[in-house]
Protein backbone atom coordinates (compact mmCIF):
# COMPACT_ATOMS: atom_id res chain seq x y z
CA UNK A 1 0.00 0.00 0.00
CA UNK A 2 1.03 3.72 -0.65
CA UNK A 3 -0.44 6.49 1.39
CA UNK A 4 -0.50 10.12 0.02
CA UNK A 5 -1.81 13.16 2.51
CA UNK A 6 -3.60 15.42 0.09
CA UNK A 7 -5.33 17.38 2.86
CA UNK A 8 -6.05 17.40 6.41
CA UNK A 9 -2.18 17.92 6.86
CA UNK A 10 -1.41 20.46 9.19
CA UNK A 11 -5.33 21.94 9.24
CA UNK A 12 -8.56 20.80 10.24
CA UNK A 13 -10.08 21.00 6.52
CA UNK A 14 -9.79 19.30 2.97
CA UNK A 15 -9.93 16.00 4.41
CA UNK A 16 -8.77 13.35 1.74
CA UNK A 17 -6.31 10.53 1.48
CA UNK A 18 -5.19 8.87 -1.46
CA UNK A 19 -4.64 4.59 -0.85
CA UNK A 20 -2.91 2.99 -3.60
CA UNK A 21 -2.44 -0.74 -3.32
CA UNK A 22 -2.00 -3.59 -6.49
CA UNK A 23 -3.37 -0.55 -8.90
CA UNK A 24 -6.27 -0.08 -7.00
CA UNK A 25 -6.64 3.74 -6.12
CA UNK A 26 -9.18 4.99 -3.51
CA UNK A 27 -9.98 8.24 -2.18
CA UNK A 28 -10.71 8.07 1.63
CA UNK A 29 -12.66 11.46 2.06
CA UNK A 30 -12.72 14.27 -0.24
CA UNK A 31 -13.28 17.31 1.36
CA UNK A 32 -12.93 21.26 0.71
CA UNK A 33 -10.12 23.41 2.34
CA UNK A 34 -11.91 25.90 4.36
CA UNK A 35 -10.86 29.23 6.41
CA UNK A 36 -7.90 31.37 5.53
CA UNK A 37 -7.09 32.22 2.14
CA UNK A 38 -4.06 30.01 1.44
CA UNK A 39 -6.00 27.02 2.29
CA UNK A 40 -9.62 27.92 0.14
CA UNK A 41 -6.81 28.54 -2.86
CA UNK A 42 -5.51 25.24 -2.72
CA UNK A 43 -9.30 23.76 -3.84
CA UNK A 44 -8.59 25.31 -7.01
CA UNK A 45 -5.25 23.36 -7.26
CA UNK A 46 -4.23 20.74 -9.55
CA UNK A 47 -5.01 17.74 -8.39
CA UNK A 48 -1.70 15.20 -8.11
CA UNK A 49 -3.38 12.10 -9.76
CA UNK A 50 -6.12 11.83 -12.72
CA UNK A 51 -9.64 12.00 -11.33
CA UNK A 52 -10.75 9.54 -13.77
CA UNK A 53 -8.17 7.05 -12.54
CA UNK A 54 -9.71 7.03 -8.94
CA UNK A 55 -11.34 3.92 -8.01
CA UNK A 56 -13.48 4.71 -5.34
CA UNK A 57 -13.92 7.21 -2.49
CA UNK A 58 -14.87 5.99 0.81
CA UNK A 59 -16.48 8.71 2.52
CA UNK A 60 -16.38 8.58 6.58
CA UNK A 61 -19.31 11.14 6.62
CA UNK A 62 -21.07 14.40 5.22
CA UNK A 63 -19.76 17.28 6.77
CA UNK A 64 -18.28 19.67 3.77
CA UNK A 65 -14.43 19.71 4.99
CA UNK A 66 -14.92 15.60 4.25
CA UNK A 67 -17.56 15.47 1.45
CA UNK A 68 -17.42 18.95 0.06
CA UNK A 69 -14.82 18.08 -3.37
CA UNK A 70 -16.46 15.11 -4.58
CA UNK A 71 -18.50 17.22 -7.11
CA UNK A 72 -14.95 19.24 -8.31
CA UNK A 73 -14.02 15.62 -8.14
CA UNK A 74 -17.11 14.52 -10.72
CA UNK A 75 -16.91 17.71 -12.42
CA UNK A 76 -13.07 17.03 -13.24
CA UNK A 77 -13.96 13.38 -14.53
CA UNK A 78 -14.52 11.00 -11.20
CA UNK A 79 -16.84 8.25 -12.57
CA UNK A 80 -16.94 5.64 -9.15
CA UNK A 81 -18.36 4.63 -6.64
CA UNK A 82 -18.83 6.79 -4.08
CA UNK A 83 -19.48 4.37 -0.51
CA UNK A 84 -20.41 5.89 2.55
CA UNK A 85 -23.48 4.79 5.62
CA UNK A 86 -27.46 5.48 4.26
CA UNK A 87 -27.21 8.36 6.93
CA UNK A 88 -24.55 10.21 5.07
CA UNK A 89 -25.82 9.89 1.76
CA UNK A 90 -28.81 11.46 2.94
CA UNK A 91 -27.29 14.30 4.36
CA UNK A 92 -24.84 14.86 1.83
CA UNK A 93 -28.47 15.18 -0.21
CA UNK A 94 -28.57 18.59 1.64
CA UNK A 95 -25.20 19.34 2.27
CA UNK A 96 -23.64 18.99 -1.54
CA UNK A 97 -26.36 21.09 -3.54
CA UNK A 98 -26.50 23.54 -0.91
CA UNK A 99 -22.56 24.21 -0.91
CA UNK A 100 -22.66 24.65 -5.02
CA UNK A 101 -25.71 27.16 -4.07
CA UNK A 102 -24.09 29.42 -1.66
CA UNK A 103 -20.48 29.23 -3.76
CA UNK A 104 -22.51 30.21 -7.09
CA UNK A 105 -24.28 32.55 -4.69
CA UNK A 106 -20.66 34.03 -3.51
CA UNK A 107 -19.45 34.51 -6.94
CA UNK A 108 -22.39 35.96 -8.19
CA UNK A 109 -22.34 38.77 -4.98
CA UNK A 110 -18.01 39.24 -5.58
CA UNK A 111 -18.80 40.03 -9.22
CA UNK A 112 -21.84 42.29 -8.16
CA UNK A 113 -20.30 44.39 -5.70
CA UNK A 114 -16.31 44.26 -7.26
CA UNK A 115 -15.43 41.86 -4.21
CA UNK A 116 -12.98 39.88 -6.62
CA UNK A 117 -9.57 40.44 -8.91
CA UNK A 118 -11.17 37.30 -10.71
CA UNK A 119 -13.11 38.74 -13.79
CA UNK A 120 -15.42 36.87 -13.87
CA UNK A 121 -15.23 35.00 -10.40
CA UNK A 122 -16.82 31.51 -10.75
CA UNK A 123 -18.42 28.70 -8.45
CA UNK A 124 -16.14 25.67 -7.80
CA UNK A 125 -19.29 24.57 -8.81
CA UNK A 126 -22.89 24.53 -8.86
CA UNK A 127 -25.98 23.36 -7.03
CA UNK A 128 -26.53 21.41 -10.30
CA UNK A 129 -23.17 19.67 -10.51
CA UNK A 130 -23.85 18.65 -7.09
CA UNK A 131 -27.16 17.23 -7.43
CA UNK A 132 -25.13 15.22 -10.67
CA UNK A 133 -22.35 13.95 -8.21
CA UNK A 134 -25.15 12.10 -6.17
CA UNK A 135 -25.95 9.15 -8.64
CA UNK A 136 -22.97 8.16 -7.49
CA UNK A 137 -23.21 7.58 -4.25
CA UNK A 138 -23.90 3.88 -2.90
CA UNK A 139 -24.80 3.36 0.96
CA UNK A 140 -23.54 0.39 2.25
CA UNK A 141 -24.59 -0.71 6.16
CA UNK A 142 -22.00 -0.46 8.96
CA UNK A 143 -20.26 -3.51 10.22
CA UNK A 144 -20.65 -5.35 6.19
CA UNK A 145 -17.22 -5.70 4.46
CA UNK A 146 -17.42 -4.33 0.82
CA UNK A 147 -14.78 -5.39 -1.59
CA UNK A 148 -13.61 -2.37 -3.98
CA UNK A 149 -12.10 -5.00 -6.11
CA UNK A 150 -10.29 -8.45 -5.51
CA UNK A 151 -7.27 -7.95 -3.34
CA UNK A 152 -9.09 -4.69 -1.13
CA UNK A 153 -12.45 -4.43 0.73
CA UNK A 154 -13.19 -1.98 3.68
CA UNK A 155 -16.02 -1.80 6.63
CA UNK A 156 -17.89 0.98 8.17
CA UNK A 157 -18.11 1.32 11.97
CA UNK A 158 -20.12 3.86 13.67
CA UNK A 159 -18.19 6.83 14.42
CA UNK A 160 -20.73 8.76 16.73
CA UNK A 161 -20.00 11.94 15.52
CA UNK A 162 -22.60 13.13 13.43
CA UNK A 163 -25.78 11.16 11.83
CA UNK A 164 -24.20 8.51 9.75
CA UNK A 165 -20.42 8.67 10.97
CA UNK A 166 -17.90 6.19 10.28
CA UNK A 167 -14.60 5.05 11.29
CA UNK A 168 -13.58 3.03 7.97
CA UNK A 169 -11.13 0.01 8.47
CA UNK A 170 -9.54 -0.80 4.46
CA UNK A 171 -7.78 -4.36 4.45
CA UNK A 172 -5.50 -5.20 1.19
CA UNK A 173 -3.76 -8.68 0.94
CA UNK A 174 -0.85 -8.16 2.67
CA UNK A 175 -1.89 -5.41 5.79
CA UNK A 176 -5.07 -3.03 6.83
CA UNK A 177 -5.27 0.41 7.48
CA UNK A 178 -7.74 2.15 9.73
CA UNK A 179 -8.93 6.01 9.12
CA UNK A 180 -10.62 7.03 12.01
CA UNK A 181 -12.56 10.32 10.01
CA UNK A 182 -14.16 12.64 12.99
CA UNK A 183 -14.93 10.44 16.15
CA UNK A 184 -17.66 11.82 18.48
CA UNK A 185 -17.69 11.85 22.30
CA UNK A 186 -18.19 9.32 24.36
CA UNK A 187 -20.83 10.15 26.69
CA UNK A 188 -23.07 12.64 24.17
CA UNK A 189 -26.37 13.08 25.22
CA UNK A 190 -27.79 13.03 21.65
CA UNK A 191 -25.93 10.59 19.21
CA UNK A 192 -24.49 7.37 20.02
CA UNK A 193 -21.10 6.79 21.06
CA UNK A 194 -18.17 5.75 18.64
CA UNK A 195 -18.07 1.79 17.98
CA UNK A 196 -15.19 -0.02 19.33
CA UNK A 197 -11.80 0.30 17.20
CA UNK A 198 -11.09 -3.03 15.11
CA UNK A 199 -7.28 -4.16 15.26
CA UNK A 200 -5.10 -2.50 12.01
CA UNK A 201 -1.78 -2.60 11.01
CA UNK A 202 -1.61 1.42 10.57
CA UNK A 203 -3.83 3.69 11.27
CA UNK A 204 -4.49 7.61 10.96
CA UNK A 205 -6.66 9.46 13.46
CA UNK A 206 -7.81 12.90 13.84
CA UNK A 207 -6.51 15.60 16.00
CA UNK A 208 -9.34 18.52 16.21
CA UNK A 209 -8.71 18.68 19.59
CA UNK A 210 -5.75 17.04 20.21
CA UNK A 211 -4.06 19.86 22.35
CA UNK A 212 -6.80 19.92 25.21
CA UNK A 213 -9.68 18.36 27.10
CA UNK A 214 -13.57 19.62 26.92
CA UNK A 215 -14.67 21.72 29.49
CA UNK A 216 -16.70 19.17 31.33
CA UNK A 217 -19.49 21.04 32.37
CA UNK A 218 -23.25 20.58 31.78
CA UNK A 219 -23.80 22.34 28.38
CA UNK A 220 -27.94 22.39 29.69
CA UNK A 221 -26.45 24.70 32.54
CA UNK A 222 -23.80 26.69 30.54
CA UNK A 223 -27.03 27.59 27.84
CA UNK A 224 -29.33 28.76 30.86
CA UNK A 225 -26.33 31.08 31.97
CA UNK A 226 -26.15 32.79 28.48
CA UNK A 227 -29.91 32.46 28.16
CA UNK A 228 -30.61 34.13 31.37
CA UNK A 229 -28.01 37.13 31.46
CA UNK A 230 -29.30 37.73 27.91
CA UNK A 231 -32.72 38.35 28.37
CA UNK A 232 -31.94 39.95 32.10
CA UNK A 233 -30.74 42.94 29.70
CA UNK A 234 -33.53 42.91 26.88
CA UNK A 235 -31.11 41.45 24.30
CA UNK A 236 -31.18 38.45 21.33
CA UNK A 237 -29.10 35.41 21.09
CA UNK A 238 -27.49 34.26 17.66
CA UNK A 239 -25.68 31.48 17.63
CA UNK A 240 -24.18 30.00 14.29
CA UNK A 241 -24.02 26.62 14.15
CA UNK A 242 -23.12 23.94 11.95
CA UNK A 243 -26.20 22.47 10.24
CA UNK A 244 -25.32 18.97 10.50
CA UNK A 245 -24.93 17.76 14.32
CA UNK A 246 -24.58 21.12 16.18
CA UNK A 247 -27.63 22.46 15.75
CA UNK A 248 -29.65 19.35 16.24
CA UNK A 249 -27.73 19.31 19.72
CA UNK A 250 -28.59 23.10 19.86
CA UNK A 251 -32.15 22.38 19.66
CA UNK A 252 -31.84 19.03 22.16
CA UNK A 253 -30.54 21.54 25.20
CA UNK A 254 -33.08 23.79 24.66
CA UNK A 255 -35.81 21.38 24.70
CA UNK A 256 -34.52 20.10 27.99
CA UNK A 257 -34.47 23.92 29.59
CA UNK A 258 -38.11 24.60 28.24
CA UNK A 259 -39.16 21.32 29.39
CA UNK A 260 -38.06 21.72 32.58
CA UNK A 261 -39.32 25.45 32.43
CA UNK A 262 -36.25 27.02 33.34
CA UNK A 263 -36.34 29.46 30.61
CA UNK A 264 -39.04 31.43 29.31
CA UNK A 265 -41.43 30.66 26.57
CA UNK A 266 -39.58 32.81 24.26
CA UNK A 267 -39.35 32.37 20.24
CA UNK A 268 -36.62 30.12 19.03
CA UNK A 269 -35.92 29.84 15.01
CA UNK A 270 -34.08 27.50 12.84
CA UNK A 271 -33.07 29.41 10.41
CA UNK A 272 -31.30 27.31 7.59
CA UNK A 273 -32.83 25.01 5.20
CA UNK A 274 -30.11 22.76 5.56
CA UNK A 275 -30.21 23.07 9.22
CA UNK A 276 -34.30 21.95 9.32
CA UNK A 277 -33.52 18.81 6.77
CA UNK A 278 -30.67 17.52 8.89
CA UNK A 279 -33.08 18.01 12.00
CA UNK A 280 -35.70 16.12 10.28
CA UNK A 281 -33.20 12.90 9.37
CA UNK A 282 -33.44 12.58 13.03
CA UNK A 283 -36.70 10.88 12.71
CA UNK A 284 -35.68 8.75 9.51
CA UNK A 285 -32.73 7.40 11.42
CA UNK A 286 -33.80 6.44 15.02
CA UNK A 287 -30.76 4.02 15.29
CA UNK A 288 -28.18 6.71 14.64
CA UNK A 289 -28.79 8.07 18.03
CA UNK A 290 -29.98 7.72 21.83
CA UNK A 291 -33.34 9.61 21.46
CA UNK A 292 -36.52 8.07 22.09
CA UNK A 293 -39.44 8.43 19.42
CA UNK A 294 -41.41 11.30 22.05
CA UNK A 295 -37.85 12.66 22.52
CA UNK A 296 -37.08 13.19 19.30
CA UNK A 297 -40.73 14.70 17.83
CA UNK A 298 -40.13 16.98 20.74
CA UNK A 299 -37.00 18.16 19.65
CA UNK A 300 -38.02 18.24 15.95
CA UNK A 301 -40.81 20.87 17.28
CA UNK A 302 -38.99 23.05 19.63
CA UNK A 303 -38.26 25.79 17.07
CA UNK A 304 -40.22 27.81 14.35
CA UNK A 305 -38.58 26.91 11.11
CA UNK A 306 -37.22 29.79 8.50
CA UNK A 307 -37.93 27.59 5.41
CA UNK A 308 -38.10 30.64 2.91
CA UNK A 309 -35.80 34.12 2.68
CA UNK A 310 -38.94 35.82 3.13
CA UNK A 311 -39.25 34.11 6.79
CA UNK A 312 -35.76 34.37 7.41
CA UNK A 313 -35.83 38.43 6.70
CA UNK A 314 -39.21 38.57 9.11
CA UNK A 315 -36.83 37.11 11.70
CA UNK A 316 -34.79 40.58 11.99
CA UNK A 317 -37.84 43.11 11.02
CA UNK A 318 -39.61 42.99 15.24
CA UNK A 319 -35.92 43.09 16.32
CA UNK A 320 -37.19 46.19 18.50
CA UNK A 321 -39.74 45.30 19.58
CA UNK A 322 -38.35 44.30 23.44
CA UNK A 323 -39.06 40.69 23.14
CA UNK A 324 -36.01 38.32 23.02
CA UNK A 325 -35.55 35.82 20.65
CA UNK A 326 -33.25 33.05 20.12
CA UNK A 327 -31.80 32.54 16.56
CA UNK A 328 -29.65 29.63 15.45
CA UNK A 329 -28.18 29.71 12.14
CA UNK A 330 -25.50 28.41 9.70
CA UNK A 331 -22.62 28.56 9.24
CA UNK A 332 -20.67 27.37 12.69
CA UNK A 333 -18.10 29.54 11.74
CA UNK A 334 -19.77 32.68 10.22
CA UNK A 335 -18.10 31.92 7.10
CA UNK A 336 -21.48 32.34 5.00
CA UNK A 337 -24.59 31.90 4.65
CA UNK A 338 -28.13 33.25 6.61
CA UNK A 339 -25.74 33.96 9.69
CA UNK A 340 -24.03 36.76 8.36
CA UNK A 341 -27.41 38.88 8.22
CA UNK A 342 -28.00 37.73 11.60
CA UNK A 343 -24.68 39.29 12.68
CA UNK A 344 -25.14 42.27 10.31
CA UNK A 345 -28.46 42.58 12.47
CA UNK A 346 -27.03 42.53 16.21
CA UNK A 347 -23.56 42.70 16.40
CA UNK A 348 -23.63 46.19 17.22
CA UNK A 349 -25.95 46.20 19.97
CA UNK A 350 -24.51 45.25 23.61
CA UNK A 351 -27.80 43.74 24.73
CA UNK A 352 -26.79 40.83 22.49
CA UNK A 353 -24.73 37.58 22.54
CA UNK A 354 -23.12 36.14 20.15
CA UNK A 355 -22.91 32.50 20.94
CA UNK A 356 -19.99 30.18 19.33
CA UNK A 357 -21.17 26.96 20.09
CA UNK A 358 -18.52 24.91 18.00
CA UNK A 359 -15.12 24.73 16.50
CA UNK A 360 -13.58 28.05 15.09
CA UNK A 361 -11.10 27.44 12.35
CA UNK A 362 -8.08 29.93 11.94
CA UNK A 363 -8.90 33.00 9.78
CA UNK A 364 -12.80 32.54 9.78
CA UNK A 365 -15.47 35.30 11.10
CA UNK A 366 -15.88 32.73 14.20
CA UNK A 367 -12.47 32.73 15.22
CA UNK A 368 -12.19 36.27 15.04
CA UNK A 369 -15.26 36.88 17.55
CA UNK A 370 -13.66 34.11 19.61
CA UNK A 371 -10.28 36.55 19.57
CA UNK A 372 -11.78 39.64 20.64
CA UNK A 373 -11.76 41.50 17.25
CA UNK A 374 -14.01 44.73 17.57
CA UNK A 375 -15.08 45.04 14.04
CA UNK A 376 -16.04 42.04 11.71
CA UNK A 377 -15.88 42.72 7.70
CA UNK A 378 -19.38 41.02 6.22
CA UNK A 379 -20.57 41.52 2.83
CA UNK A 380 -17.56 44.22 1.80
CA UNK A 381 -18.32 46.47 5.01
CA UNK A 382 -16.82 46.90 8.50
CA UNK A 383 -19.38 46.15 11.28
CA UNK A 384 -18.45 47.14 15.06
CA UNK A 385 -18.67 44.39 17.38
CA UNK A 386 -20.34 45.67 20.80
CA UNK A 387 -22.43 42.87 21.62
CA UNK A 388 -21.22 40.11 24.27
CA UNK A 389 -18.97 36.77 22.32
CA UNK A 390 -19.89 33.75 24.44
CA UNK A 391 -18.09 30.63 23.82
CA UNK A 392 -19.94 26.89 24.92
CA UNK A 393 -16.79 24.82 25.25
CA UNK A 394 -18.80 22.00 26.50
CA UNK A 395 -20.58 20.99 23.35
CA UNK A 396 -17.41 19.22 20.55
CA UNK A 397 -19.16 16.42 19.12
CA UNK A 398 -15.03 15.90 18.21
CA UNK A 399 -13.71 13.29 21.18
CA UNK A 400 -10.97 15.43 22.88
CA UNK A 401 -7.33 13.79 23.56
CA UNK A 402 -8.39 11.91 26.92
CA UNK A 403 -11.62 10.44 24.46
CA UNK A 404 -9.44 9.51 21.58
CA UNK A 405 -6.71 7.48 23.86
CA UNK A 406 -10.09 5.91 25.62
CA UNK A 407 -11.02 4.95 22.22
CA UNK A 408 -7.33 4.22 20.73
CA UNK A 409 -6.79 1.98 23.76
CA UNK A 410 -9.23 -1.26 22.59
CA UNK A 411 -6.43 -1.84 20.13
CA UNK A 412 -4.91 -5.46 20.89
CA UNK A 413 -1.80 -4.98 18.89
CA UNK A 414 0.25 -2.30 18.09
CA UNK A 415 -0.20 -0.58 14.70
CA UNK A 416 2.80 -0.67 12.92
CA UNK A 417 2.36 3.26 12.36
CA UNK A 418 -0.16 5.98 13.39
CA UNK A 419 -0.47 8.86 11.03
CA UNK A 420 -2.12 12.05 13.16
CA UNK A 421 -3.96 14.25 10.79
CA UNK A 422 -7.28 16.78 11.22
CA UNK A 423 -5.40 18.99 13.62
CA UNK A 424 -3.82 22.40 13.69
CA UNK A 425 -0.16 21.74 13.76
CA UNK A 426 0.13 22.48 18.15
CA UNK A 427 -2.97 20.15 18.58
CA UNK A 428 -1.63 17.22 15.71
CA UNK A 429 2.09 17.42 17.56
CA UNK A 430 0.41 17.20 20.64
CA UNK A 431 -1.98 14.45 19.82
CA UNK A 432 1.36 12.32 18.75
CA UNK A 433 3.24 13.05 21.80
CA UNK A 434 -0.02 11.96 23.86
CA UNK A 435 -0.24 8.59 21.60
CA UNK A 436 3.59 7.82 22.53
CA UNK A 437 3.34 8.54 26.18
CA UNK A 438 -0.07 6.27 26.26
CA UNK A 439 1.19 3.17 24.18
CA UNK A 440 4.68 3.41 22.95
CA UNK A 441 3.66 3.51 19.28
CA UNK A 442 5.40 4.74 16.35
CA UNK A 443 3.49 8.01 15.30
CA UNK A 444 4.19 10.59 12.47
CA UNK A 445 2.76 13.63 11.89
CA UNK A 446 2.33 13.90 7.89
CA UNK A 447 2.57 16.90 6.11
CA UNK A 448 0.55 17.78 2.94
CA UNK A 449 1.27 15.61 -0.45
CA UNK A 450 3.68 13.91 2.20
CA UNK A 451 3.94 9.77 0.94
CA UNK A 452 3.99 6.81 2.87
CA UNK A 453 4.43 3.40 1.69
CA UNK A 454 2.97 1.11 4.29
Amino acid sequence: MKLTFLGAAGTVTGSKYLLEEEGARVLIDCGLFQGQKELRLLNWAELPFNPSGIDAILLTHAHIDHSGYIPRLVKSGFSGPVYCSKATFDLCRILLPDSGFLQEEDAAAANSHGWTAHRPAMPLYTEAEAEACLEYFRPVPFGQPVHIDEGLRFTLHRAGHILGASFIRVAGETSSILFSGDIGRLHNPVMKPPATIQDADYIVVESTYGDRLHNTDDPTEDLYKIIHRTIARGGNLIIPAFAVGRAQALLYHLYVLKSERRIPDIPIYLDSPMAIRATDLLLEHMNDHRLSQEECDAVCSIAQYARTSEESKAINQNRHNGVPKIIISASGMATGGRILHHLKHYLGDPRNTILLSGYQAAGTRGDRLARGETEIKIHGAMWPVKAEVAMLDSMSAHADYSELLSWLGHVHDAPRRVFVTHGEKNAAEAMKGHIEEAFGWNVSVPAYLEEADL
